[in-house]
């Protein structure tokens, strides 16, 4: 997995790439969590565009960060998301926490 972080409108931006899975899941929790206590950002997008498999632990850290961010009032806004991926998360109930974008521009303009 290949994960790149970026502050755009004082929303962190987490741009990945590959699998979020087990193997993954320990750097998108460290990257991401650094990259929110230094920014002091509240509002998480996934651009998952290069993401073509989540397992359950890669489910559990995005969750992990939803529930880190929403007592503060944040969000987590994901685009480009892949059917499959999308099925993942409509099953794990996942759909019910996120805001799904059709692009980056797109959901920040709508937060």
């Amino acid at each position: 997995m290949k994960l790149v972080t970026v502050m755009k409108q004082g929303v962190l931006v987490v741009r990945l790439t590959g699998e979020l899975d087990v193997c993954g899941a320990n750097e998108f929790r460290a990257v991401v969590d650094e990259a929110l206590e230094a920014s002091g950002a509240k509002h998480i997008l996934l651009n998952m565009q290069g993401v073509s498999f989540i397992d359950s632990s890669g489910l559990g850290v995005i969750l992990g960060r939803y529930r880190h961010i929403a007592p503060l009032g944040g969000k987590i806004l994901v685009v480009h998301l892949a059917p499959q991926v999308q099925r993942i998360f409509e099953l794990a109930g996942l759909m019910k926490i996120l805001n799904i974008y059709q692009s980056e521009d797109q959901a920040l303009e709508l937060l």
